[in-house]
């Protein structure tokens, strides 16, 4: 199990100032300046991706192939290019594209595969990536595969993943909640628990401290309110949060019961994050989106509603300075 010589309150560690409003443009590919530590989305949609199998709706029938190449699955990737390491969140079945994506930007002629792999939890889309590092693909050595104990549980007891561990392919790193994970002086990665399904694995969100700044990345929750943190709370104290958006209301979920996909629709979650300031509201981007979710379509009313009060929908290539 990771430890540290000494036990930081959660939240707490790599003393950074307080978050201001966010003030500095996002930018993009090879513009960025490549040193410190660099933050890239990597993908947007939720697990199953989009276009989704077996839909015949608009949302997917009409997309072209310039809407697919964009649509990849959520993730985020990390770039320390003063300590020359990379680290995805999330390994989800976009990974080849999103490796290729992450490892490009590097300051430096990176190798193949990612530093580590941090996952949030053992839905098909935060983990199953992991294949492309197998025998059949990467063939990867060492990958260091962050987990918290009951992820690295079914890592280990189940295949194909077993076979991972096995060829030591991957090499699990057992995580533990609101403790940061260490991986230069000025980065680190802090996992927190979240409540979710966890029918094979506990979910976790992350906490990325960079050198000046911070992010939150909650892909997956429930519902705000089934925490036992205040989500107000967590946005004020960090730079920009990555939230889940599965789902903006209830009309896209057809003859399927609410209760068995309990994200926090994207209506409710604005109507709790109105109590924020504007400037905490601009730290917001939503993510993990359902391909049936109206943000999507820029043109929609919903993707207005969202701008019109202050909130931003996470976009795949942006890069954020930590």
């Amino acid at each position: 199990m990771i430890r540290v010589i000494f036990i930081i309150l959660f939240f707490g560690s790599c003393s950074k100032p307080s978050p201001d409003p966010v003030d500095e443009k996002v930018l993009e590919g090879s513009s960025f300046q490549k040193s410190g530590v660099e933050l890239v989305i990597l993908g947007t949609i939720q697990d199953a991706g989009s276009p989704h199998i077996g839909c015949k709706k608009s949302c997917c029938s009409t997309l072209t192939l310039q809407d697919e190449a964009i649509r990849q699955i959520s993730c985020l990737g990390v770039i320390d290019h003063d300590s020359k390491r990379t680290y995805l969140l999330d390994a989800t079945p976009d990974l080849t594209a999103q490796v290729e994506n992450l490892q490009s930007r590097a300051s430096w002629e990176a190798k193949k595969s990612p530093d580590g792999v941090f996952l949030t939890h053992a839905h098909i889309g935060h983990y199953t990536g992991l294949m492309y590092f197998g025998r059949e693909a990467l063939g990867g050595r060492g990958i260091k595969t962050y987990a918290m104990p009951r992820m690295v549980q079914f890592l280990v007891d189940n295949g194909p993943w077993s076979q991972l561990v096995k060829l030591e392919n991957i090499v699990l790193q057992e995580l533990e909640a609101d403790l940061p994970t260490v991986l230069s002086k000025h980065l680190e990665i802090i996992p927190f628990r979240v409540p979710h399904r966890d029918e094979f694995s506990e979910t976790v969100g992350f906490k990325v401290v960079g050198p000046q700044k911070s992010i939150l990345f909650i892909p997956d929750i429930d519902k705000w309110e089934l925490w036992d943190r205040s989500i107000l709370d967590e946005i004020r104290n960090v730079n920009y949060a990555f939230l889940d958006a599965s789902f903006y209301n209830t009309e896209e979920l057809g003859h399927r019961e609410p209760s068995e996909i309990p994200h926090p629709l994207v209506e409710e979650s604005m109507k709790l994050f109105d109590e924020l300031s504007e400037g905490d509201k601009m730290k917001i981007h939503f993510i993990h989106l359902n391909h049936t979710n109206p943000l999507l379509n820029k043109d929609s009313k919903e993707y207005h509603i969202l701008q019109d009060r202050g909130y931003k929908l996470a976009a795949i290539n942006s890069s954020f300075h930590l």
